[in-house]
């Protein structure tokens, strides 16, 4: 019995020394708390709403159409005569799968390339400098309409790999600049001296130094990619048999719900669509104070 308590007394003290830590950096860090609950009311509608919904009714003539909010049809129809709630839930998680997944790509190709450009250097980094340089001179939005308006039937994926293809510059720019200062530091230069090749330093040296930043890159990589993929969507630009925020406000835009007064169809996308971007931005903002020391000395 002694052996069993001693042993997992000093477990329960971590336990509960991390989460006072926790507690703490949240009192600390309000914008990064609200930030994070207010994602989570997002995925819990996304994730667990559709198991209280009739999903049968986001279907085309699955109920009577240009019907306003009433009880049995919290959010109304719209004139295609699909009910307005079970759209919006069924469209989050497809908008969120883009985003993230658009993201998480850009994401990594910038780090990737940032890495080689900002450890080699050389010619690599020159060549890779000269893309980037080019990539951002160009609009956006040009490439993704022209790349969007070739493509035979957008999907979920495709439009994701898409909006990725001109996201990875600034996760790449910033990545570069942290991996040059890290460079010179003396802990790196030891294990140089130690023999560690240029792929271990980066692997175990390098990389966990920039975590923070990554992940404040990955949530405002997300960030850009919603506003991208809503912009494409508006446009009729989007995956047509797909349920996302951004067809809805396509399809809305389409049958004049704004002059036949059908508010209630228009306005629950673009209020999911603010009500998102403005968690990831308090989430990008609370991580970037961690990884931005002189925006944590600014707010201490």
């Amino acid at each position: 019995m002694t052996t069993v308590s001693s042993s997992s007394q000093p477990v329960s003290g971590r336990l509960v020394e991390k989460t006072s830590s926790a507690i703490s950096f949240m009192n600390d860090n309000r914008s990064f708390a609200i930030g994070v609950a207010m994602i989570l009311v997002v995925l819990f509608i996304a994730y667990i709403m559709p198991f209280f919904i009739e999903a049968d009714d986001a279907r085309v003539g699955a109920v009577k159409a240009r019907l306003s909010p009433t009880a049995e049809h919290f959010m109304g129809t719209d004139t295609q005569g699909r009910d307005v709630l079970s759209v919006v839930v069924l469209s989050i998680s497809q908008t969120l799968k883009i985003a993230v997944v658009a993201g998480g790509i850009g994401t990594l190709a910038g780090l990737l390339l940032g890495l080689i450009a900002g450890y080699f250097r050389g010619p690599l980094d020159a060549v890779i400098r000269f893309a980037s340089d080019v990539m951002i001179t160009i609009p956006a939005i040009i490439i993704l309409v022209i790349v969007s308006a070739n493509i035979r039937e957008m999907t979920v994926e495709i439009m994701a790999i898409i909006i990725a293809l001109v996201s990875w510059m600034g996760a790449m720019r910033t990545i570069r600049a942290q991996v040059l200062t890290l460079r010179e530091r003396s802990y790196i230069q030891i294990a140089q001296l130690n023999g560690e090749s240029g792929f271990e330093l980066l692997i175990r040296e390098v990389l966990p130094n920039l975590m923070p930043y990554l992940v404040a890159r990955f949530v405002m990589a997300v960030s850009v990619a919603v506003l991208a993929t809503i912009g494409l969507e508006a446009l009729g630009l989007g995956p047509q048999n797909s349920y996302t925020l951004g067809m809805m406000v396509y399809w809305s835009q389409l049958y004049n719900a704004v002059l036949r007064g059908m508010w209630w169809w228009w306005s629950p996308p673009i209020a999911m669509i603010v009500w998102i971007f403005l968690g990831l931005y308090l989430i990008s903002t609370g991580v970037d104070k961690i990884a931005n020391p002189r925006l944590r000395n600014r707010n201490s």
